[in-house]
């Protein structure tokens, strides 16, 4: 679906990525745009995960020569333009029209790697035909139907995505205050009052009129196609009983790289690593699940400690300026996860929207590797962070 004119000038008016979550928030209905920006309980988590970067400080070195810089380095094999992963966002499709589609050629043409949420709106079929020249990774919850999750990830390896995400930190779905009191669950049973918000949103009412809202990866496996209907069978699927052997029967089944996302602990790294995982990425589940659990940058040099190079360790969770790149490979991190970010970039403007929230975060970290007097980011260490005096 196309941008207007007028959407085009506003986007290229952003000049930061809270300058998208504006434009996102003026278009998307109050309940959706809540769903995307809220996270569990009081959403202390989801604050403190931004404020955490904010408390670091970087520390520059003068003078080094700086002309001739790249941000580009290696994920799991992948030679990606810049340290960035955008990260899996359930039903990113009803954020804009095909938005599964858009974000995955947007990450294409970037030269960063895409992952495919288990609740997209668009199947793993479908994204296959999309972008196919880019980095395709599938999330996966844990399912209790185990031989559909196991046909799931057979359909992802058919479709051309590399890498597998194993997302462990979703038992059950945490409790987000906005979303309940928007009536915004699974299925939806909006009130009166939200559905007005969704009246008054004409542009993104426009963009849902023509597509059939659907779970494209759970087709065939509801009695009922309609949305909601689907919706609800898909949020009794996940299993709360899965443990480390599920995950090790996995490692087995896929022969591609696997990620373990949602460690916080290091022993749970470590145990990530004796099951074969190529990598671990340190989340809170954007502060969308367990209330009151540390930010992700106050964990991750535990966490890349413990792993003491073994493997790679990608961070997810606030990140949304190219200094918080910086600051987090500096503390020990291969690369960024980013979720909201990309997420009201495509709100505001599908796949130019992304693209433009990319940008704005390439442009960031490459002056801030000038200004920091680097010239990649394989030269960062703990040594760039200011703790209070200077070494």
């Amino acid at each position: 679906m196309p941008v207007s004119s007028k959407h085009r000038a506003r986007l290229e008016r952003c000049a930061s990525i809270s300058d998208l979550r504006e434009l996102a928030r003026r278009r998307l209905p109050r309940p959706l745009f809540d769903f995307v920006d809220g996270g569990a309980g009081a959403e202390v988590t989801l604050r403190e995960n931004e404020a955490a970067f904010a408390r670091l400080r970087l520390l520059p070195r003068y003078p080094v020569d700086v002309s001739r810089r790249t941000t580009r380095t290696t994920i799991l094999g992948y030679n990606a333009s810049m340290p960035l992963i955008l990260a899996p966002v359930g039903f990113a499709g009803l954020l804009f029209p095909d938005g599964e589609a858009g974000a995955a050629r947007a990450a294409a043409n970037a030269e960063i790697p895409f992952c495919l949420s288990t609740n997209s709106l668009a199947s793993v079929e479908e994204i296959g035909t999309h972008a196919e020249s880019g980095e395709r990774w599938f999330q996966l919850y844990f399912l209790k139907d185990r031989a559909w999750m196991q046909a799931l990830v057979q359909r992802a390896a058919a479709s051309g995505f590399r890498v597998l995400c194993v997302t462990i930190d979703l038992p059950v779905a945490g409790r987000r205050a906005r979303d309940i009191r928007n009536g915004f669950a699974l299925p939806l049973r909006p009130t009166l009052k939200t559905a007005l918000h969704f009246a008054t949103r004409l542009d993104w009412l426009r963009g849902v009129a023509g597509q059939r809202l659907r779970i494209g990866n759970f087709e065939g496996l509801a009695k009922s196609s309609n949305f909601t209907g689907v919706a609800e069978l898909v949020a009794s699927l996940f299993d709360p009983s899965a443990t480390w052997d599920d995950l090790a029967q996995l490692r087995v089944a896929w022969r591609g790289p696997l990620v373990v996302k949602g460690v916080m602990h290091p022993k749970d790294a470590e145990r990530a690593i004796e099951i074969g995982a190529d990598a671990v990425a340190v989340s809170n589940h954007g502060g969308r699940q367990l209330e009151d659990a540390p930010a992700t940058m106050d964990v991750l040099s535990d966490v890349a400690t413990a792993v003491n190079g073994r493997i790679p360790v990608f961070v997810d969770g606030g990140v949304r300026r190219g200094v918080d790149v910086l600051k987090a490979i500096a503390l020990g991190a291969t690369a960024c996860l980013i979720g909201r970010a990309f997420a009201w970039g495509l709100a505001a403007a599908g796949e130019q929207g992304v693209a433009r929230a990319l940008s704005i975060l390439a442009a960031e970290t490459d002056t801030a590797l000038a200004l920091l007097g680097v010239t990649s980011t394989a030269e960062l260490s703990e040594q760039h962070l200011w703790r209070g005096a200077a070494s």
